[in-house]
């Protein structure tokens, strides 16, 4: 991973901060304009690499807007600073959650799809911790709102994590059990596509298992979950042709070719 000092907010971490985004790179279809994707880089990298991996695809029907997350301190690097979604101590099921910086990720992925045209479709995708963003952002869509209780403003229709996990795993199922009908019915109806490399050694392959079950348990029904055998915390192109064939389906694509 390439760890970068710029954009780096300030403030004290008692204190509500100002949390302050990169640059956003967007990568423009070059045919049909019929959707619209949101693509989250992993810890310490940026939108610009991001959108360099998208820009080879042949999916020239989706726009790719790639943001670049905010600089602070992370503790699982030991305090050192570097682009992240949000505060990360350690991967396991008892370390706390930010949420104060999932909602305000989140929010600020929402307001970047938020202007897309009504009839183009829109959804979110990322690797590592960019794919915990996604899977958050899905599990907001069906609660039809933030973990803060403000509305979540869009209608989702693709997910996608690449070598991710799921934040908030712990209170999922309850919260969704114990939300209305239609947080039960957006949860079943909304496509999610998990790939994991079982040789990963940063976020072992068994936490996006885990996270395939507890978004199964909690009541989302529209899974895949695709094991790559051999494969560590990468991306290698046998993945990106999943994810495009994927998106073509899912998102009703014309003229894709692998």
């Amino acid at each position: 991973m390439s760890y970068s000092r710029s954009n780096m907010s300030s403030g004290s971490r008692t204190a509500r901060r100002t949390i302050e985004f990169g640059r956003t790179h967007v990568v423009r279809p070059k045919g049909k304009h019929q959707a619209t994707m949101v693509w989250l880089h992993g810890l310490g990298d940026n939108g610009s690499s991001a959108s360099q991996l998208l820009e080879s695809l042949s999916l020239p029907n989706i726009k790719w807007i790639c943001p670049t997350a905010p600089t602070r301190p992370v503790a699982i690097l030991g305090g050192f600073p570097c682009t992240a979604w949000f505060e990360v101590g350690e991967l396991s099921e008892d370390g706390p959650d930010d949420w104060e910086s999932l909602d305000a990720s989140a929010a600020h992925i929402a307001n970047l799809l938020a202007a897309e045209p009504a009839d183009v479709k829109v959804g979110i995708g990322g690797f590592s911790m960019g794919g915990a963003m996604a899977l958050y952002s899905a599990t907001c869509y069906a609660l039809g709102r933030y973990g803060n209780g403000s509305p979540y403003p869009l209608n989702l229709k693709a997910v996608v994590g690449l070598s991710g996990w799921l934040p908030g795993a712990r209170s999922l199922r309850n919260k969704i059990e114990g939300s209305h009908e239609a947080a039960r019915r957006r949860a079943a109806s909304l496509p999610i596509l998990q790939c994991h490399g079982n040789s990963d050694d940063v976020v072992p392959y068994i936490y996006g298992e885990k996270s395939v079950q507890c978004l199964n348990s909690a009541g989302f029904r529209f899974l895949t979950f695709k094991p790559f055998d051999g494969l560590g915390h990468y991306t290698v192109p046998r993945e990106m042709n999943e994810v495009s064939n994927w998106l073509t389906a899912r998102l009703g694509l014309e003229g894709y070719r692998s």
